[in-house]
């Protein structure tokens, strides 16, 4: 513990190198504002890193860097300004995030963020990262306009060489799926690598794991000829999945749907135009099976997912599909799936589309199956549905939490919900009109960013109103507000509560100059903005 002062050090740079290093050691479970509670690190990576998220004590924390006497409260309120469903930042005019709809607020909920993604609709298109109110926290544009050139996929955390890191892909969209790559991040929001596919594919947006032993998993798209259901010679889409080492650029290992999936399984009809490119199989997850390290391979338009041996890249078994292995109990027919995981004890999950077209439901679903290997039986352990009903004909994932909870993305509805463990809606929202996002997930996630916040100030009389942002920064609790008749000495005039992403703080009798510092829930200072004159 660092002892309290009643001065401010004339050197932050200790002050604030120290306390990096002991939010970094805690940082692998941390999360949320300033929040009492950890979160346990992201589990291993075997069993694909949809987090079961649960709490552990924090232990360390540093005392107050401000003085000890009690500044005054400053009114605050959220700098919550929307134009066509884009938010408008005056410290970061150079974002220009989605609105964040919440249609039922925060109650019952496991602790963690929301990561998603946002493209298409009105706003720039890139990674976005939500507290579990649905906050923004973090946003980092690829693109300005919603071209599909250059867009980002499924942000995600996942572990490398022991660490949290952020995870999405980024690149075009065509013809329905990724040509790209893969990008890792760490807690500073800094690059630490790159990962490409090999032998001439382009990773994919649809799947990206990361193994204990420092590999990732990843789709690709091939196209081939050959002889199709129809009779004719044409073009089709076959899946890949290639293991690269991370560090080395190796490949480990190569699937090719079409080497163990005949054409004649897909339920997707053969364009009539022979200029157009069938997409027969359409892979689109890659899971790991805990128990025994095999991997789960789900096709969209064969409607199945298959269990493929890890190293021969035999086919184990079919799940759905025509002809499949299992016995279909009630209410376990799938149609146009997404995000399929094997889970611990024989269950397995998916985001069930059923929308095409042609459209197999009226609404899509999350889906939990029991499956008995042995026996080749399938049946339905819990099915989740929104209200009001939603049919996302693309993209979509269900993840399971601690406490029987669940958390869903919807897909192209742009839909994130959760779920306690009677199926009851404890948090749900959506992104801004015409946007689409294609995961969301749950997950723990301290952000530690490397720059500084962000402050833009007006005046009027005597009365000025600051606009503080920071950035990626999720330990956020308060702002403290210094000030000064010149740029010399600061001394505090206040604090304002962390209220979201953007915080209106109105500084009555303001100084010419004036500076916010980030300050966390035990009064421990993360960072300065610029002095800057109001």
């Amino acid at each position: 513990m660092e002892p309290q002062t009643d001065e401010r050090p004339a050197d932050d740079e200790p002050e604030l190198a120290s306390r990096r290093e002991l939010l970094i050691r805690i940082a692998g479970g941390a999360v949320g504002l300033g929040a009492a509670t950890a979160l346990s690190s992201c589990g291993s990576s075997r069993a694909v890193p949809r987090d079961v998220v649960s709490t552990s004590t924090m232990t360390a924390r540093s005392t107050a860097a401000h003085p000890a006497a009690t500044p005054p409260q400053l009114a605050a309120h959220r700098s919550d300004t929307i134009s066509a469903g884009v938010q408008l930042l005056r410290s970061r005019s150079d974002l220009r995030p989605p609105e964040i709809i919440i249609d039922h607020p925060a109650g019952s909920v496991e602790p963690g963020v929301v990561l998603t993604d946002a493209h298409a609709g009105v706003t720039q298109q890139g990674p976005l990262i939500l507290d579990q109110h649905g906050r923004m926290l973090w946003f980092k544009p690829v693109s300005q306009h919603p071209t599909p050139a250059s867009r980002a996929f499924n942000l995600r955390v996942q572990r490398y060489r022991g660490e949290p890191v952020l995870t999405w892909f980024q690149g075009a969209v065509v013809s329905a799926h990724g040509e790209g790559h893969y990008e890792i991040y760490d807690r500073s929001y800094r690059q630490v690598t790159q990962v490409h596919a090999k032998h001439g594919y382009r990773g994919d947006l649809h799947e990206f794991v990361m193994t204990d032993s420092g590999s990732a998993l990843f789709t690709c798209y091939g196209r081939a000829t050959g002889t199709l259901p129809t009779g004719r010679r044409g073009a089709y889409w076959y899946g890949v999945v290639q293991e690269v080492d991370v560090a080395t650029g190796k490949l480990l290992f190569q699937w090719r749907s079409d080497k163990h999936v005949p054409l004649a399984a897909s339920y997707m009809r053969v364009p009539t135009n022979p200029a157009d490119t069938w997409d027969y199989f359409h892979i689109n997850a890659i899971g790991i099976d805990p128990s025994d390290g095999n991997l789960l391979i789900s096709s969209r338009n064969t409607w199945a997912c298959y269990k493929v041996h890890r190293t021969s890249g035999r086919v184990l078994w079919k799940l759905g599909g025509k002809d499949g292995d299992f016995k279909m109990g009630r209410d376990t027919h799938f149609a146009f799936q997404h995000d399929v995981q094997l889970q611990p004890g024989g269950v397995l999950t998916m985001f069930d589309n059923e929308g095409g077209p042609p459209n197999e439901a009226s609404q899509s679903r999350g889906l939990v199956l029991s499956i008995d290997e042995r026996r080749r039986r399938v049946r339905l352990k819990r099915q989740y549905h929104h209200h009001p009903p939603v049919r996302s004909d693309a993209l979509g994932s269900l993840q399971l939490l601690g406490a029987g909870h669940a958390f869903m993305g919807w897909g192209d509805s742009s839909y994130f919900t959760e779920y306690d463990a009677r199926g009851k809606v404890q948090f749900d929202g959506r992104l801004t009109r015409k946007t689409v996002s294609y995961r969301a997930f749950k997950q723990s996630w301290v952000g530690l960013p490397d720059g500084a916040p962000a402050l833009a100030a007006t005046r009027s009389g005597t009365t000025a109103t600051l606009y503080a942002s920071w950035n990626g920064a999720t330990e956020i609790a308060r702002w403290s507000v210094l000030g000064a008749a010149d740029q010399g000495a600061l001394t505090p005039l206040g604090i304002a509560e962390w209220l979201d992403f953007e915080t209106a703080i109105t500084v009555p009798n303001a100084p010419a100059y004036v500076r916010v510092d980030a300050v966390d829930g035990s009064g421990g200072m993360l960072g300065s903005s610029a002095t800057v004159r109001v």
